[in-house]
């Protein structure tokens, strides 16, 4: 088993080459990419690990339950919403390369 986040799939996605899965990540959807597992479809209800927005392996309910467990020793709880999620992922990131400078003295006119 790889380190990574259990997610549970929710659907494929369609267009994209059948290569995205809207998946179920600690109560959060999140497209991923499933092109590297290479077994067949993924029904919903299935489990993978997730590590930088690719499932890399399929996993039954136990092998999600111990990932989660895994991710809990290394301080990560279970519920969202109490500031220590999973981040959020590349398409929900605001534009960080806007940048608004409230002091005066550094503004050109």
């Amino acid at each position: 088993m790889c380190l990574g986040i259990p997610g549970q799939v929710i659907g494929p996605i369609d267009g994209y080459g059948n290569q995205l899965a809207l998946v179920n990540v600690a109560g959060v959807q999140r497209k991923i990419n499933i092109g590297l597992l290479d077994d067949g479809p993924l029904p919903p209800g299935s489990w993978v690990l997730i590590h930088m927005g690719f499932a890399l392996e399929r996993v039954d309910d136990a092998g999600a339950e111990q990932a989660m467990s895994g991710l809990e020793l290394m301080g990560r709880p279970r519920q969202p919403g109490d500031g220590n999620d999973v981040p959020p992922s590349a398409d929900h990131h605001q534009d960080q390369g806007e940048h608004h400078d409230t002091d005066e003295s550094v503004r050109t006119n």
